[in-house]
């Protein structure tokens, strides 16, 4: 690989990485002298992996303003809900019908697995697996292609609290049996009560983060510099 794609490449995962851990939160301007400095690089790359990150929808560039990390208004978020319980209603539908007995029960171990792991980086992601085993290429395309992070972005928000980590795991637990039982009908129903669950958690959040003050954005949207833990089981 070229040397200057690599690092290019590099910078990019490394930006992604920072806004998949909130380390750079909904909201937040990206400095490119500072990245560029943390990451020992020229601003060249950095400056290419922000035009990166606008074509996935990760980060939002107004004219004659720095670019900063895409937050969503309320309307926009409750769109990319309805979206994804519509298209991961289905997903689930038909992973009920295709996946296979070993992947389920790898699904049930690395469920279980990732609930130990209250403090570490999650590395299991349910919805993204669903999605795969629908084996439906356009379903596939739509959840983890480009608007993956942002989806994955706004579930980790959803699911950022003890008591909603804990109904989460629950809820993902009342799938996969809904799968194990090839009930197409409750997979497709409880991933749709899911993820209404985690709009509306998400949205009572957001309400109280500005009644309570919290620093809002430069749109007036509240969210702008928390940063936010990240999770294992609990995406909505």
């Amino acid at each position: 690989m070229d040397k200057a794609v690599s690092l290019g490449e590099d910078v990019f995962q490394r930006m992604l990485a920072k806004i998949d851990a909130c380390e750079l939160a909904p909201g937040e301007i990206i400095n490119e002298t500072s990245l560029a400095q943390e990451f020992g690089v020229s601003r060249g790359p950095v400056r290419e992996a922000v035009r990166r990150l606008q074509g996935i929808q990760l980060v939002t560039r107004e004219p004659y303003m720095r670019a900063r990390v895409v937050t969503l208004s309320p309307r926009e978020m409750i769109e990319l809900f309805e979206m994804r319980e519509a298209i991961e209603g289905y997903a689930a539908r038909l992973a009920a019908r295709r996946i296979s007995e070993r992947e389920l029960d790898k699904l049930f171990e690395d469920l279980e697995a990732a609930r130990s792991r209250k403090n570490a980086r999650p590395a299991f992601d349910l919805h993204a697996r669903l999605a795969m085993a629908s084996g439906n290429t356009r379903i596939i395309d739509a959840l983890c292609g480009d608007l993956y992070h942002l989806f994955r972005l706004y579930r980790r928000r959803s699911g950022d609290e003890g008591n909603r980590r804990t109904d989460a795991y629950h809820e993902h637990w009342q799938i996969l049996r809904a799968l194990q039982m090839r009930d197409e009908d409750l997979a497709e129903s409880l991933m749709r009560s899911h993820i209404k669950r985690a709009a509306a958690h998400l949205s009572a959040r957001l309400e109280a983060a500005g009644a309570d003050g919290e620093p809002a954005t430069a749109s007036g949207r509240p969210g702008a510099g928390r940063r936010h833990r990240s999770l294992d089981a609990a995406d909505g």
